[in-house]
């Protein structure tokens, strides 16, 4: 039986970004998530959104990540907002008590992808090497 793929993909804008993630958020997959979101902190980024529309599933072990990568930000001085969890970890969030760490207010909206923005004059964003940004990861989770 094929294992369920896991993707995260990132838009930059200055210094915001969306994370995308797509597919179930566990023990195996938490690396891949804990890892886009230190790079956001590393590249300079004050404000990491991130899209759970097309998550499936998220365990404690996502939960954890989503907590450390927040107090990461905090320490940097940026935010880091969850927008749309997926039913398991809005009941992890709700057992825990710790959803006003990781969610925005109701009323705040989900940024809009980098496709979705009107044309900019700015150049487009790159990382520190000069590589450019957005980054995919994708994978199979084993």
């Amino acid at each position: 039986m094929p294992f369920p793929q896991f993707t995260v993909h990132r838009h930059d804008r200055r210094h915001r970004a969306l994370i995308t993630l797509a597919g179930e958020i566990d023990l195996e997959s938490a690396p891949l998530v804990r890892t886009a979101l230190e790079r956001c902190l590393q590249d300079g980024i004050h404000t990491i959104d991130v899209d759970l529309t097309p998550v499936t599933f998220c365990d404690c072990s996502g939960l954890n990540t989503f907590l450390h990568a927040a107090q990461q930000a905090t320490e940097a001085g940026a935010t880091l907002r969850l927008h749309c969890p997926p039913p398991t970890l809005t009941l992890l969030l709700d057992l825990t008590g710790c959803e006003f760490l990781l969610l925005g207010s109701l009323f705040e909206p989900l940024p809009p992808a980098l496709g979705d923005a009107p044309a900019s004059t700015d150049p487009a964003p790159t990382h520190r090497q000069g590589m450019p940004v957005p980054v995919f990861f994708s994978g199979d989770v084993r």
